[in-house]
């Protein structure tokens, strides 16, 4: 009897050695519970789950000891290495978005709109800058700035071209901040704004009705001559304003409805996984990629006070008829942060109604945000 309990017990040892509890380290633990405050945070919908949830969910699958999940072959790696780190992923979200995006806002009060867009990207060479000064070179300090414009699909195009190496923390840091859009902005509107300020009501009447020629003409215009100024805009431009083409044509009404939903939904879905699974501990747990997120989170904060001095200005200079919460609004998380300066304002003011301004300078901020990602790469000798 002993020696078949003797063997029970170590069949029992032997299975316990190959499974993830007696592999698990303490930077895994760490992760997996990063990943599920993610995973909550997006299943609350007090923030944006689109983003969250895939992204909190893949933190937890590439720290499960022995899954081998984002290794050479795992699930995850095939969609990480040919699309995540390639152009190919980036561009087709930013298709997607363009196909959802309206301009009428922009088109309509095009130099506002434009001003704010480009002062809420001051963050991104703020903290292009500060990482320099704190040792990381030139291309590392780049694709940490671009986290300040606050667009996912540019993180990734940017940070593959330049960092490929740091692109875990990189893509992480952006995409979670974008995601906390309503926790981080409400703070440095509120410091940088007075209550008379954020109770502005808008005119109605500076939003007219933008014809469909206005709106290709825009679109076809802006392509090309940010294009032919800065060449390395020209996938992710090309293809935003391609999806916007899509929308406005009113011709090919398959293609939109694909690119709107099918394709935006598959590629977010895969993308946030395979964001989310490159935080493994061993290279996530280390104070040069640490100081990533503390990079990442000044330039998102100088982008956003950014913007909102510049409504200030705006403000004084219209004569307290523009609403500088519209600045907030310029950093280019589409549709966040447009909502959260309506969000406020109508807290302000019950009735106050600048969601359709504010989108203005939110779309502008996509466009400003493509430019600096074009700067960055330029500038990086590519």
């Amino acid at each position: 009897m002993i020696p078949i309990m003797d063997g029970f017990l170590e069949v029992f040892i032997n299975f316990l050695s190959v499974t993830g509890l007696a592999n698990i380290t303490p930077g895994q633990v760490l992760l997996i519970g990063i990943g599920l405050l993610l995973l909550y945070l997006g299943l609350s919908k007090t923030f944006e789950p689109l983003l969250l949830v895939p992204i909190g969910f893949g933190v937890i699958l590439a720290n499960i000891p022995l899954a081998g999940i984002m290794e050479k072959g795992g699930l995850l790696w095939w969609f990480y290495r040919y699309g995540v780190m390639t152009e190919l992923i980036p561009c087709l979200v930013f298709l997607g978005i363009g196909a959802l995006l309206d301009f009428d806002a922009l088109i309509s009060n095009p130099l506002e709109a434009f001003l704010l867009g480009a002062a809420a990207e001051m963050g991104t060479f703020a903290a292009m800058l500060a990482a320099t000064m704190v040792g990381f070179n030139l291309k590392e300090a780049c694709s940490i700035g671009i986290i300040g414009g606050a667009d996912g699909p540019l993180i990734l195009y940017v940070t593959t071209k330049l960092a490929p190496d740091m692109l875990g923390p990189i893509a992480v840091a952006g995409y979670s901040y974008m995601s906390l859009v309503p926790l981080i902005q409400p703070p440095i509107i509120y410091a940088l704004t007075t209550r008379k300020e954020r109770q502005t009501v808008m005119d109605p009447l500076k939003i007219h009705r933008v014809s469909r020629g206005e709106k290709l003409l825009f679109v076809t215009v802006t392509t090309i001559v940010v294009c032919v100024i800065l060449p390395p805009a020209t996938p992710l431009m090309g293809s935003l304003m391609f999806g916007n083409i899509l929308k406005e044509s009113g011709v090919v009404e398959r293609l939109l409805k694909t690119s709107q939903n099918e394709l935006l939904n598959l590629t977010t879905m895969f993308l946030g996984l395979s964001v989310g699974a490159s935080m493994i501990a061993e290279t996530v747990l280390q104070p040069k990629v640490l100081l990533v997120f503390a990079l990442g989170i000044l330039a998102f904060t100088i982008s956003t006070a950014g913007g909102l001095l510049m409504g200030k200005l705006l403000y004084h200079a219209t004569g307290g008829r523009t609403n500088p919460l519209l600045g907030s609004a310029g950093v280019s998380a589409v549709p966040m942060a447009a909502r959260v300066s309506q969000t406020i304002a109508q807290k302000e003011k019950p009735g106050n109604f600048i969601l359709m301004h504010a989108m203005g300078p939110n779309v502008a901020g996509v466009i400003s945000s493509s430019v600096a990602a074009a700067v960055f790469v330029s500038l990086a000798g590519l």
